[in-house]
């Protein structure tokens, strides 16, 4: 079994969603190569790769992993023809993918154009209402620095309200505020912690729905513009906006509200031309059984193993043979293994 065009592919990112990919790469008869920081020169994925480079000299661990030249410097001096970000660090940065494009490297998620208009969380919203896709209340990204602005922003929404980091995800940069005095305080924090985990640190406001429900709906694209869904995950349980429980299906949800997210999401997927995998993720009001559309992940989720669980399609697998111009024709020989 291989996928035409990647003979070797390179991970940058470390643990456990890095030895997921090299799991899948070795099943597909792919070489792989490991990155990794001076502090992780003992961790088991760099064991687990069939070679093995240091990155970010002299940099803080974070910071390693973030640096696009040294991983982009490895995937060269090693011939590798694919690059797989993972999650966290670099899988939302529009600038891995371009200078994977810029280097001949096939990069394993969305194009550029896609993560610049899906992976900033405010230009999703854009794209969203585009595609006749509700949306939550909330504002254009934060002008930090002018206070008088930021609280005039969140009056205009009222309170209360989610500060939310534009780029990435994982719950980092986000705040509940329920007190405008509690407000800058908050949008300051939300903002250091997305710049030191992502590297981008704008913020933007988005109107608090307190009795909501979490759910979320993974997609796949291809070149060809064919777009499907694999069914929905309800993430409600969280904890400090890291989710603690996902189900599939979600449990206690009307099947004209399952159709309506679903199809919302391959109409949202299809309007933004996405290729690869994504999670389309959205808020549903118990009250009223509105949903809302809240952001897009344009990458692989730490959770994806629970639709693997319910479909019994290797979502990481499906996404090399994408990167290497497979098509949804659910053929595991000659496609990527998803059903049309």
């Amino acid at each position: 079994m291989n996928v035409p065009g990647i003979q070797k592919l390179l991970v940058a990112n470390r643990s456990e969603i890095a030895i997921r990919i090299m799991r899948a790469c070795n099943e597909l008869g792919i070489a792989t190569v490991a990155v990794y920081s001076h502090e992780d020169r003992f961790a088991l994925h760099r064991f687990k790769a069939d070679e093995s480079y240091e990155i970010g000299r002299g940099l803080d661990p974070v910071a390693a992993y973030l640096n696009i030249d040294d991983v982009i410097k490895v995937a060269l001096e090693t011939g590798a023809d694919a690059i797989h970000p993972g999650y966290g660090f670099l899988s939302e940065n529009p600038a891995l993918a371009q200078a994977c494009l810029d280097n001949g490297i096939k990069f394993v998620g969305p194009s550029v154009e896609v993560l610049n208009g899906l992976g900033d969380k405010v230009s999703a919203r854009k794209l969203a209402d585009n595609a006749d896709v509700p949306t939550v209340p909330a504002t254009a990204e934060l002008p930090i620095g002018d206070d008088a602005q930021i609280m005039a922003l969140a009056k205009d929404i009222g309170m209360p309200v989610m500060v939310k980091a534009s780029w990435g995800g994982g719950g980092r940069g986000m705040r509940r505020v329920y007190e405008l005095d509690q407000l800058l305080a908050e949008v300051q924090t939300a903002h250091s912690e997305a710049l030191a985990a992502f590297g981008r640190g704008e913020v933007y406001l988005e109107k608090l729905v307190e009795k909501a429900r979490h759910v979320e709906v993974q997609v796949f694209g291809d070149s060809a513009g064919n777009v499907v869904h694999l069914f929905e995950r309800d993430c409600t349980v969280q904890r400090r906006n890291q989710k603690v429980i996902e189900t599939a299906p979600a449990i206690n949800l009307r099947q004209e509200v399952r159709d309506g997210m679903t199809q919302a999401a391959v109409r949202l997927a299809k309007t933004a031309g996405y290729c690869n995998a994504g999670t389309v993720e959205f808020l549903f009001d118990t009250n009223t059984e509105a949903f809302y559309f809240i952001e897009v992940n344009p990458r692989v989720q730490v959770e994806h193993t629970v639709t693997e669980q319910v479909t019994g399609i290797d979502i990481v697998k499906a996404q090399i043979r994408i990167a290497g111009g497979g098509l949804i024709d659910g053929d595991e020989e000659t496609g990527c293994g998803i059903p049309a």
